[in-house]
């Protein structure tokens, strides 16, 4: 076959694919039209929602942002010309961090900042004296889907626990850190807390066991280190 016949058979099969193609269109153009319509639809949902999305998360994140200032602003001292956005008290300071992390906290509390400012707000309420509100934030937090977060939450929640003499829930806390830690919470400073708390209790021997499992598993390490003073009965 010559290579201009075969070039033409092939024009007129892609001329009659193509109207094919357009008769098909024409005969379903209704329908065609409300999928195009509604892709659009979805496509613009989508971005709006992704546009949303990282505005509200801005947002968040100034807000919890300028929280951490106040929680970390500086404190007058005694005799000296009072500083702007300085307290006079670790009270006074800590009262105006917990409302604004209060606040992130109801604004954002689907959001990763706002599982933080659960546990901050949890973490002011106790410096207050607040433990039952300190209870409530801090459990908040312990069930966010970041570890890290949740585990922080749950350490202070256990110190909250052993506080207000509930050692037994304390130990169900920190042996769940032990088995599932974290980047901010290691197995052994859950252990470290919880020889600690065995210590209050007059379990000499409980914890004991536990800073000779540390100082094996974390020779180089701080815990590990600090796990061989208390052995020796050298720790300040």
């Amino acid at each position: 076959m010559k290579t201009e016949t075969r070039h033409a058979l092939k024009q007129d099969r892609f001329a009659q694919a193509a109207q094919g193609g357009v008769s098909w269109v024409t005969e379903h153009r209704s329908g065609v039209l409300r999928w195009v319509i509604a892709g659009v639809v979805a496509l613009v949902v989508i971005v709006g929602a992704l546009v949303m999305w990282n505005l509200r998360s801005s947002a968040a994140e100034n807000a919890l942002g300028a929280a951490l200032d106040t929680y970390s602003a500086p404190l007058n001292q005694p005799g000296t010309p009072a500083q702007p956005g300085a307290y006079n008290t670790s009270a006074e300071r800590a009262k105006a961090a917990n409302q604004q992390f209060l606040a992130v906290a109801s604004q954002y509390g689907m959001m990763p900042e706002g599982s933080k400012a659960h546990y901050f707000a949890g973490v002011t309420d106790q410096e207050l004296g607040q433990t039952g509100s300190a209870e409530s934030e801090l459990k908040q937090a312990a069930g966010a889907w970041d570890r890290n977060v949740s585990n922080l939450a749950k350490l202070a929640l256990a110190g909250l626990y052993h506080q207000t003499g509930r050692d037994a829930q304390a130990i169900d806390l920190y042996n769940e850190l032990i088995k599932s830690p974290s980047t901010t919470v290691s197995s052994a400073v859950a252990q470290l807390n919880l020889a600690d708390l065995y210590v209050a209790q007059g379990k000499q021997d409980q914890a004991r066991a536990l800073w000779a499992k540390i100082k094996d598993s974390d020779k180089d390490g701080m815990a590990g280190s600090l796990a061989s003073q208390k052995l020796t009965g050298k720790q300040q």
